[in-house]
């Protein structure tokens, strides 16, 4: 009796597990309607390239794939030292996202979004994603580009591994992505935007450009952002940064102007407004904006008072 009752523990403590993984979190497409898909309902750019992938090289195969297609030639192994990871036998986001912007181009990562996944393939850009083709505990981890999809045959196209044009369906290509959190970037030219752009992610994207001091670069691409969001006192600010660190004082003066007309109460602005003063030797001038950048900054945030310290 005692073994019996055992076993059924047992057989139920099965079902919940069973129960459980059967469980999964529900995929967009199951959640969007058809109009919401957009038109056209099938695309597919051909004239992408494609890199056959050697052992755990997806993402330099993926990354020169997109590179190729902006205009820039270069091989997988070309980029394999940058963004392999011997330890991991593979690449990490970051890698694949600094790797592109040494070479000049502004890596977008987009929303985790089905419907903008589809948007930027329908206006031309192949767009790199992560995949778990495995389990979540048993993760197997790959990078391919999405070149096109067929709504009505359910299907998406991908460069993908040693394959060129491999057709996935939409539901197992969604599940797969999923697990690897939606993540999706493309690549653009310093000025040009994605499809349907947001504010902060193509600011983030353009800020990542200063990082690895591509000063020209993220100029472009903060005037970009002033033509689409003019009061966005970001991308006035980001603009005066990219011109100062080019030693163009004046210019960056003139910017930081306008961010502070849009936002007069962030002490960076004042900051650095009150430098690009300085190094026009006009210190009188500078002092208010040192000064207030000063009042305005929280605990913690000395280095606010680099430019009052560095005044007569």
């Amino acid at each position: 009796m005692y073994r019996h009752k055992q076993r059924i523990h047992v057989l139920l403590l099965l079902a919940v597990v069973l129960l459980a993984a059967c469980a999964r979190t529900p995929l967009q497409i199951d959640e969007l309607e058809t109009e919401q898909l957009g038109e056209p309902r099938a695309v597919e750019l051909t004239e992408v390239p494609f890199f056959p992938q050697e052992a755990y090289q997806c993402g330099p195969a993926a990354m020169a794939t997109l590179m190729n297609h902006r205009g820039l030639d270069i091989a997988p192994e070309d980029l394999t030292p940058q963004m392999y990871l011997p330890g991991r036998r593979g690449s990490l986001q970051i890698e694949l996202l600094t790797s592109a912007r040494r070479q000049g181009f502004l890596a977008y990562v987009h929303e985790p979004e089905l419907t903008d996944l589809l948007a930027q393939v329908r206006v031309g850009h192949p767009v790199l994603i992560l995949q778990n083709l495995a389990l979540e505990r048993v993760p197997v981890w790959h990078y391919a580009v999405v070149v096109g999809f067929d709504l009505d045959a359910g299907e998406v196209l991908l460069r993908s591994g040693t394959t060129k044009r491999e057709r996935m369906s939409l539901r197992r290509f969604e599940r797969t992505w999923q697990r690897g959190d939606y993540w999706a970037i493309t690549l653009h030219q310093p000025g040009d935007v994605p499809e349907r752009p947001d504010e902060t992610r193509y600011l983030r994207a353009v800020a990542a450009l200063e990082q690895v001091e591509r000063w020209p670069d993220a100029e472009a691409g903060y005037r970009a952002a002033i033509q689409y969001w003019p009061d966005s006192a970001t991308a006035w600010f980001g603009l005066g940064n990219t011109l100062y660190q080019q030693d163009g004082f004046a210019d960056a003066e003139d910017y930081y102007r306008q961010a502070l007309r849009r936002d007069a109460l962030q002490p960076a602005i004042h900051h650095n407004l009150a430098w690009a003063l300085i190094r026009q030797d006009r210190p009188d001038e500078a002092r208010p904006h040192a000064e207030e950048a000063a009042r305005l900054a929280d605990e913690g945030q000395s280095h606010y008072r680099t430019a009052l310290d560095a005044l007569p």
